[in-house]
């Protein structure tokens, strides 16, 4: 009986949902502490994201604000202390770490804060630390709040499922 029930897919499905379970759980949930020297770069690509930072702009007002992949350039005005600096060519994950490492050596950054939403916090984050691995990179999650239960499954899924796929060496997914 435990022969059937054992069977070498119910253990791979098995694997998959506990290491699904690991990785929501590992996910930072709340933003780490930001230093008034540090430089934030916010990921586009959720509308949540760019109105959290604006948030934390106003607690941080003379820290720099990169918004990177928004499909702008140049300097943006959003009513803070300081304008945020456009980057727009990236249009994926992978290619926003690279946006990042480009900014942060050109001005010696050894520590920036990420804002993204938290289901893409891990994948995001272990993309950018594998292209600045002498950077101290600060989570700060944006939470999916308010969002259908359903809607917020499926994101986790795909987030996790993109996340496997970028261990396997795979970046542009």
């Amino acid at each position: 009986m435990l022969r059937r029930i054992l069977t070498p897919s119910f253990i791979v499905f098995s694997c998959f949902i506990l290491g699904g379970m690991i990785f929501k759980s590992v996910s930072p949930i709340r933003c780490d502490t930001i230093l008034p020297t540090d430089s934030i770069f916010v990921l586009t690509g959720d509308e949540r994201r760019i109105p959290f930072a604006m948030r934390k702009m106003r607690e941080f007002p003379n820290t720099d604000l990169y918004i990177i992949g928004a499909g702008a350039q140049g300097n943006i005005d959003l009513n803070v202390s300081r304008p945020a600096i456009i980057e727009s060519k990236s249009k994926s994950t992978y290619q926003n770490a690279l946006a990042i490492k480009d900014i942060a050596s050109r001005r010696n950054l050894d520590r920036i804060v990420i804002i993204t939403t938290e289901d893409h916090m891990n994948r995001a984050r272990y993309l950018i630390q594998k292209e600045l691995p002498n950077t101290q990179i600060i989570a700060c999650p944006v939470t999916l709040a308010g969002m259908p239960p359903g809607r917020r499954l499926e994101r986790w899924a795909t987030e996790y499922i993109k996340y496997i796929v970028t261990m396997f060496g795979i970046k542009e997914s």
